[in-house]
C-alpha cells in the first residue's frame, strides 16, 4: 500500500490488475513506465511472479490499459527443456524433443540443414517464435574450432529479424567480436535471446520489444562472408539448444 503524508496531493495514476499470461515487462511496455520503477513503486521482490488478481499502481497513467498475455502457461511455470543434453551444457529439466524433418546435406558447409517452417509461427504456439524463415545451415554444439552455442540460419541479407519472445533490449551494438552487430533481448524466468551477424540494428539498449517485432536487418558472418543469422536461447548464463523451444 502507498502511504502519502498530508496536504500532498496524489500522485497521478491508475491501479491496473494482473490477467493471467502478462507480465511485468509487457504491462510497462503498454504504459510507457519503466519496469523498474514498477517494481520499486509496487515494492515487487520477484518481478516474474505476478499474480492473477494482483493489483500494480501504474504512475503517471490516465486510464486503464489493455495488456495482452505474453505467454499462453501460467506466469509461475517455466519453460521446459529438451530432454537430451546438449553438448558442452547441463539442464535437469526435461521435456519430449521437438520433431524435426530428416536433414538434407549441406552444398557449401557439408553441415545438415533443419528445414524452418515457411510460414511464420505463432506466439500462441509458446513462448518463443522462430526470429527468421530459412534454413539451420550450423546447428547448436557442432564440433568445429570452438563449440557453437546457437545456431546459424541461412538468410537473404537484408532479411527481417523478429525478436523471438517480448522482452527488453540490454544490449544493441557491435562491440562484441566475431559476432557483428548484435542484439541481445532479455525475458522473463531469467531467459535470454541472442541475434547475431546483422546487418542493422533496429532497436537500441532499453528498449521494450513485442514478440514478433521487427528489430534488425540480417547480414553475414564476419567469418564466412555468408548470409546469415546467429541465434541463441539461454536461460541465465547457460547456453541451451534453441531448436526444441521453437514450434
Amino acid at each position: 500500500m502507498l502511504w502519502f503524508t498530508p496536504g500532498c496531493a496524489a500522485p497521478k495514476g491508475v491501479y491496473h490488475t494482473v490477467q493471467r499470461g502478462q507480465t511485468l515487462y509487457r504491462i510497462g511496455q503498454v504504459y510507457r513506465v519503466d519496469v523498474n520503477q514498477l517494481a520499486r513503486i509496487n515494492r515487487l521482490t520477484d518481478r516474474s511472479q505476478l499474480e492473477v488478481g494482483q493489483r500494480l499502481f501504474i504512475p503517471g497513467a490516465g486510464s486503464i490499459k489493455y495488456v495482452p498475455a505474453t505467454v499462453v502457461a501460467s506466469s509461475k511455470k517455466s519453460v521446459k527443456l529438451p530432454t537430451r543434453k546438449p553438448k558442452k551444457t547441463a539442464t535437469s529439466r526435461t521435456q519430449r524433443p521437438a520433431s524435426t524433418k530428416k536433414p538434407n546435406k549441406s552444398a557449401s558447409s557439408g553441415a545438415s540443414r533443419t528445414n524452418i517452417p515457411k510460414k511464420k509461427a505463432s506466439a500462441a504456439k509458446g513462448v518463443f517464435v522462430w526470429p527468421v524463415r530459412g534454413s539451420v545451415v550450423r546447428k547448436f554444439g557442432q564440433s568445429g574450432s570452438h563449440a557453437n552455442k546457437g545456431i546459424e540460419v541461412a538468410v537473404p541479407a537484408g532479411s527481417a529479424v523478429v525478436a523471438a519472445a517480448a522482452g527488453k533490449v540490454t544490449y544493441s551494438g557491435d562491440g562484441i567480436k566475431g559476432f557483428g552487430n548484435l542484439i541481445i533481448l532479455k525475458h522473463d524466468d531469467s531467459y535470454f535471446t541472442v541475434y547475431g551477424f546483422n546487418q542493422a540494428n533496429l532497436v537500441k539498449s532499453g528498449n521494450f520489444v513485442s514478440q514478433g517485432q521487427k528489430i534488425a536487418l540480417a547480414g553475414r558472418s564476419p567469418t564466412t562472408g555468408q548470409p546469415r543469422l546467429h541465434f541463441e536461447i539461454r536461460r541465465g548464463k547457460e547456453a541451451v539448444n534453441p531448436v526444441p523451444l521453437l514450434p
